[in-house]
């Protein structure tokens, strides 16, 4: 008996949903669609054969992306002395195949369901795309085809590294089948994965002085993100002899190649942002997406790279943002070679943080405690003279916060906190509520 099943489609006459139903066959196990046959599978047959074919091969040409028609076979036919149209179309191997007005979306990818063509699932589509394309995220074509580059392509030319269509194909951003790939999303205006960065109070996540989140292309964000980091590292000058030498709070070419590392080596296939947390003594720098397979923490520090997206580490290979697979990590541990902190790498199965210490705080910390140790020095009261300058602002104003510290002694804000907590430690101070609250009074003995 003729009927209609999976992979068997009648339409009485030529109708524009007939793309639907050759899309539905590419995405499955083919099929086969009969022009001319009503639905109960009676033969009616159809008058004007040749336009009708005409009419078949414009739409699978012109409203179906990728190019189907090397799957598709339109011919003329006859069932019960009548002329037909059969459109036989094969399995695709670029699925998902999709309507060119409607994208890869569920209203523009269709499947077969019985004898039925209705549009594909969310997860049908991402399991078609990961089924042609691989495991590699880069690699896969992009849910999103409405892509713009203006700033990427403003960043190429910056760097004087060409940006035509041949190079988009060459750097892997259009696919074979001529279709943007998850590379051009993140190289484009629309990309939706984030950097979030955010500046805390102190060295806790408690209280946030300022935050930013920045989407768009990676190269965009790149350039922002770094700018935005560089305006919280702070010079501090000090002086040798008559000699004044300004030490910034981190090297700059570790920060570079901590934000670089973080976004070439970030696992995009996750949605979760990139985090930048600045404190007052460190940095740190977050990214989903742990060690490639195979790859343990030691070989890294060692300076071996497996690439998790090695197309966009070439791009950034090709601007002169990196010079070399798997020297980032070793530079970053160079720029603190002569610093007595150092850098802290840590691995999860899903997460890679990198912390950049502030060489300055640090270093006036440990000034600070060698003072308090040895009863001071010649650039800051001795420990007595700070303890009663301490106590005496706390029997006049009842109880002191850190900045009446920082002002009455003329000391910064990490000076002022070590004191403290040295002072509370040895009991001579009490501190009551936290964070905004946080108050220090004179621990009165009876």
């Amino acid at each position: 008996m003729f009927v209609e099943n999976k992979t068997t489609e009648f339409k009485r006459e030529y109708v524009e949903d007939i793309k639907n139903t050759i899309v539905a066959f590419a995405n499955r196990e083919g099929g086969t669609l009969y022009i001319g046959v009503n639905d109960d599978g009676k033969v009616c047959g159809i008058d004007n054969v040749d336009d009708t074919m005409l009419r078949v091969t414009n739409a699978i040409r012109d409203a179906v992306r990728p190019d189907i028609t090397m799957f598709v076979e339109c011919r003329n036919d006859v069932m019960d002395e009548k002329s037909i149209v059969c459109v036989t179309v094969r399995r695709g191997t670029a699925r998902p195949y999709y309507l060119h007005g409607k994208g890869i979306r569920p209203e523009g990818v269709y499947v077969r369901q019985g004898a039925s063509t209705v549009p594909a699932t969310d997860a049908a589509i991402l399991n078609m795309i990961k089924e042609t394309s691989g495991d590699s995220y880069e690699a896969a074509r992009s849910l999103n085809q409405n892509l713009t580059f203006n700033k990427a392509a403003d960043f190429f030319k910056k760097r004087k590294v060409a940006f035509a269509k041949a190079q988009m194909r060459t750097l892997h951003l259009i696919g074979e089948d001529d279709t943007y790939t998850n590379l051009a999303f993140l190289l484009s205006e629309q990309c939706t994965h984030m950097i979030k960065l955010a500046v805390f109070e102190g060295s806790r996540k408690s209280v946030f002085k300022d935050r930013r989140e920045l989407s768009g292309s990676l190269l965009e964000q790149l350039e922002k993100a770094y700018d935005y980091i560089n305006r919280y590292n702070r010079t501090r000058a000090e002086f040798s002899g008559l000699d004044r030498l300004d030490m910034r709070d981190y090297p700059p070419e570790a920060i570079r190649e901590a934000l670089l590392n973080a976004i070439v080596h970030r696992d995009y296939s996750f949605s979760a942002a990139t985090l930048i947390s600045i404190f007052e003594d460190r940095i740190e720098f977050v990214t989903v997406g742990g060690l490639v397979k195979g790859i343990a923490l030691e070989d890294v520090m060692l300076g071996v790279s497996a690439l998790r997206n090695q197309y966009l580490a070439n791009i950034f290979y090709r601007l002169r943002l990196i010079e070399a697979y798997g020297t980032g990590i070793l530079k970053i541990n160079e720029c603190y070679s002569d610093y007595t902190v150092q850098p802290l790498i840590e691995t999860t199965g899903n997460a890679f943080k990198i912390t950049l210490p502030n060489t300055n705080f640090h270093a006036e910390r440990q000034k600070v405690l060698n003072n308090i140790q040895t009863g001071g020095s010649t650039s800051v009261p001795k420990k007595e003279e700070r303890i009663n300058a301490v106590l005496e602002l706390c029997r006049s104003k009842g109880s002191i916060v850190r900045s009446d510290v920082e002002t009455a002694l003329g000391v910064s804000q990490s000076t002022a906190i070590l004191l403290l907590r040295e002072l509370t430690n040895e009991g001579i101070l009490i501190k009551k509520g936290k964070t905004k609250n946080l108050r220090y009074y004179e621990n009165i003995i009876e």
